[in-house]
């Protein structure tokens, strides 16, 4: 029975019930705790919202990928949240990509293509210094796993913003969030209504749109979530049956002592 336990815990935690398993950045200081925000990919047998995904992309491209980059996702990886083949094409071939040497021993830049990984805003980290009057935007492949909160954080941090407290005098160049550790974050407040034009119609509200690219980012630091959500309620399924097999065969065994 302790073996069963110990892979029932395990099947669980495959599936995404373990909680308090991110490992925070920075320590949560004084700022307010987030609310807890209902996502669609919560849970035993959440999933992804794939129209807020596709929505959420469009908010990244839009408002984010400007200063913040995704390293860690490719282009292609896009056909698994909805995104077609040809679309895929066509987004990666908006950047150009240093590849090289050619025949000539020469680099060249070439339009991007569905295996390349997103590309920076930067070209290093002194150059997004910078660009940021000395703030280091953060690479936003892991961001929802790398926050304490996690998606609920990020929601929170992107609808946070509001005017300083009384009495209360926030830097030059910082901005007053009240989710932010110490309140004065160097980001200015990213979202604005209708800061994008959904493709799809939908109102563009800053809840929405933090709604949106949250879940986008939610499943680029987690894209096998759901299939191993699907794993792990399917390895619990078959320890419970193995678990009731086997109390029958004891059973069964064992009727005739005494």
């Amino acid at each position: 029975m302790k073996m069963f336990r110990t892979a029932l815990i395990a099947a669980a935690a495959a599936a995404g019930l373990s909680i308090g398993v991110n490992s925070p950045a920075f320590s949560a200081g004084t700022a307010a705790h987030a609310p807890a925000h209902h996502w669609s990919f919560s849970g035993l047998f959440g999933t992804f919202d794939r129209a807020a995904l596709k929505r959420g992309f469009q908010v990244y491209k839009s408002v984010c990928a400007g200063c913040h980059g995704l390293r860690l996702v490719a282009y292609r990886n896009l056909m698994d949240i909805g995104f077609t083949e040809d679309e895929v094409k066509a987004v990666a071939g908006e950047y150009q990509f240093m590849d090289g040497p050619n025949d000539a021993g020469e680099m060249f830049e070439r339009p991007g293509k569905p295996s390349d990984r997103f590309k920076s805003p930067f070209a290093n980290d002194e150059a997004a210094r910078a660009s940021n009057n000395g703030a280091l935007p953060p690479d936003l492949s892991l961001i929802v796993k790398a926050r304490l909160g996690g998606a609920d954080y990020l929601h929170a941090l992107l609808t946070g913003y509001r005017e300083p407290p009384a009495g209360v005098q926030v830097p030059e160049g910082m901005h007053y969030n009240e989710y932010f550790p110490g309140h004065n974050i160097a980001m200015p407040a990213p979202l604005a209504e209708d800061g994008v034009e959904y493709a799809d119609g939908t109102k563009a509200t800053v809840e929405q749109m933090s709604q949106d690219v949250t879940t986008f980012l939610a499943w680029a630091s987690e894209p096998e979530l759901e299939e191993r959500k699907r794993i792990g309620v399917k390895t619990i399924l078959f320890l419970l049956l193995l678990t009731g097999f086997l109390y029958v065969l004891k059973r069964r065994i064992w009727a005739d002592v005494h």
